[in-house]
């Protein structure tokens, strides 16, 4: 049987990076995974769509050339060109980590792990794969499974012609007509991507808003943007039923007190993602879990020492990188315990706090920090600054001057968080990130220069 320092369960962001850590930090690291190398976030989910969101948003703007002096006879789109695009870019950063993958330290194990025995260190993890049961050991295990597609449990919610994200990211016929169910980041990033490919969107959400864990008023503010481009909502609305009828799906739904429905040729089910538990073993080895996902301490160890859950298994924050952050921690605990390895720089003083969140709809929706409700519920005297795209002259010659950047602070002038609608939010984002990070304040970032004319001016005005 052979023994490592660190098994890892799950070879999505937070699975390999932290894999590379450690084994430059001297650790011998046995990386386990089912399926692609990437996850999730790789395979179906962060990278395929930003690929279409690529193209919806270049598709947008070869549309709106004539505003800048740009004539084009005709656009057209080609969706199968399109996800042949998306494939080929998903099957080259695979490529590149299978090669991160042969770094010496790590050894990868094709197959399906579970937990067989944590009763004492070191630690029994049993693998099936595609020949052979194999047994490994080793003192600390991680697990990073990831997650799955959620499904309401209702009458057709697996009927032809519903599909989830990992579908739709792989099809090439376009609906004419496209219902989303769910009003979250994957339910957004796809209407606004086949709002513009050309499908007539209808989005039904179950709160009052979309995007129900973001600043309720840059959520409205996005829906009011993406209504003007197309985009039908019904909020407040629960979907009771899905029916078959035949070409077509009748999404039944309830607001408020009245009943209505939605037709459309394909439906897609997006009311998020759980952690993927399933084969894991946790009730036989002991490890406490909920619906949510595994419970973990600050450190990410479960209640068993040397045990560790990192990324959308633990249910803490579904995003690629908040697994990578996690990881370290995680890792940053491992060394700490083990005196004779190397504990690199970038695992010192993480603030996992401190997560910036996008969405990448047109315009991007970009957030860090506590929302407006979120300090209101704390009690928490706070000040509130908008600035308007408008008002900044990059964002006029870009041609997008619709835009809002909103930044709470407290009393000491220190930033409680920060919300940016408008292009490039997911890049601009980080400088308020960073500023958090560092214990900054809005008066720091008044006096650092900023080039002209650049749309960071904005945090400056």
């Amino acid at each position: 049987m052979n023994t490592y320092d660190i098994i890892i369960i799950g070879a999505g962001p937070g699975g390999y990076e932290t894999a590379i850590e450690a084994a430059k930090s001297g650790q011998t690291v046995c990386i386990v995974e089912k399926a692609q190398l990437g996850g999730t976030c790789l395979n179906v989910g962060c990278i395929p769509t930003k690929c279409l969101c690529r193209s919806a948003e270049l598709l947008h703007e070869a549309r709106s050339a004539a505003e800048f002096g740009i004539q084009t006879a005709q656009v057209d789109f080609d969706l199968p060109a399109a996800i042949q695009r998306k494939d080929k870019v998903v099957e080259s950063l695979v490529s590149g980590i299978e090669t991160l993958m042969r770094t010496p330290g790590i050894t990868l194990l094709r197959g399906e792990a579970r937990l067989a025995d944590t009763h004492s260190r070191p630690y029994t993890v049993e693998v099936n794969t595609p020949s052979e049961k194999v047994s490994i050991q080793a003192s600390n295990i991680i697990i990073a499974t990831g997650s799955v597609s959620n499904f309401l449990p209702i009458e057709g919610a697996h009927a032809p012609g519903v599909v989830t994200s990992t579908e739709l990211l792989s099809a090439t016929t376009l609906p004419p007509r496209l219902c989303i169910i769910g009003g979250g980041v994957i339910g957004m990033e796809f209407a606004s991507i086949y709002n513009s490919f050309g499908s007539k969107v209808t989005v039904i959400e179950y709160f009052k808003e979309i995007l129900p864990f973001f600043d309720r008023d840059m959520a409205k503010r996005l829906r009011t943007s993406l209504k003007k481009r197309g985009i039908t909502f019904k909020t407040g609305a629960a979907v009771t039923k899905i029916e078959d009828t035949g070409a077509t799906k009748t999404v039944h739904y309830t607001e408020g007190n009245t009943n209505g429905s939605e037709e459309a040729d394909l439906v897609l089910m997006a009311v998020g993602r759980a952690a993927n538990l399933g084969s894991l073993n946790l009730d036989e080895a002991g490890i406490h879990y909920t619906k949510r996902g595994i419970t973990v301490a600050p450190d990410m160890q479960t209640n068993i020492p040397g045990i560790y859950a990192i990324g959308d298994i633990n249910g803490m924050m579904q995003l690629a990188h908040a697994a990578t952050f996690q990881g370290k921690v995680a890792l940053s605990h491992i060394l700490a315990q083990t005196p004779e390895a190397t504990l690199q720089p970038s695992l010192h003083n993480i603030h996992l706090d401190i997560c910036p969140a996008v969405v990448f709809t047109m315009p991007e929706l970009a957030m860090v920090g506590r929302t407006e409700e979120q300090v209101k519920e704390e009690g928490i005297d706070y000040a509130v600054k908008k600035i308007s795209y408008r008002a900044n002259g990059k964002a006029l010659a870009m041609g997008e001057g619709e835009g809002t950047m909103k930044i709470l602070t407290d009393q000491n002038d220190h930033i409680l968080g920060a919300h940016i609608l408008g292009a490039h939010a997911a890049d601009l984002i980080h400088e308020i990130t960073l500023l958090m990070t560092l214990g900054a304040t809005t008066t720091d970032l008044k006096r650092t220069i900023h080039a002209h004319p650049t749309l960071s001016e904005l945090f400056i005005n």
